[in-house]
């Protein structure tokens, strides 16, 4: 049964990635360089990432990723805005992100890493 509390508009897969995220930026060229926050991405959707980090970033900042999903050739560069967050627990921070500007055909991508999930 669906949730109707659940406000996400496309279905969550797992994945275990770690992204560093060296550099945020806003729109208006504001940048906050030499992060290195190591990130640990456990879900992801046509429409955007979970991540979990001992570093707190500040909403609504942008970074560029690399999302590796299965092998190099189903590979999304993408960039990815920070949306949400959530302490867990102390020096443990829950983020929620959106791809921003994701091109129609990289859906595929996802479509692909899905089936192979369902499998």
């Amino acid at each position: 049964m669906v949730n109707p509390l659940d406000k996400r508009r496309a279905k969550r897969l797992p994945i275990n990635l770690t992204l560093v995220v060296s550099d945020l930026f806003k729109q208006d060229n504001v940048k906050v360089q030499g992060i290195d926050a190591t990130i640990e991405v456990f879900d992801i959707s046509k429409t955007g990432i979970g991540f979990i980090t001992s570093s707190v970033l500040p909403l609504n900042y942008y970074f560029n990723a690399k999302l590796v999903l299965d092998s190099e050739e189903n590979t999304v560069f993408t960039v990815i805005k920070i949306i949400r967050s959530q302490t867990i627990s102390e020096g443990q921070y829950l983020y929620g992100c959106e791809f921003v500007g994701l091109p129609n055909i990289l859906e595929s991508a996802f479509d692909r890493y899905q089936a192979m999930i369902d499998s």
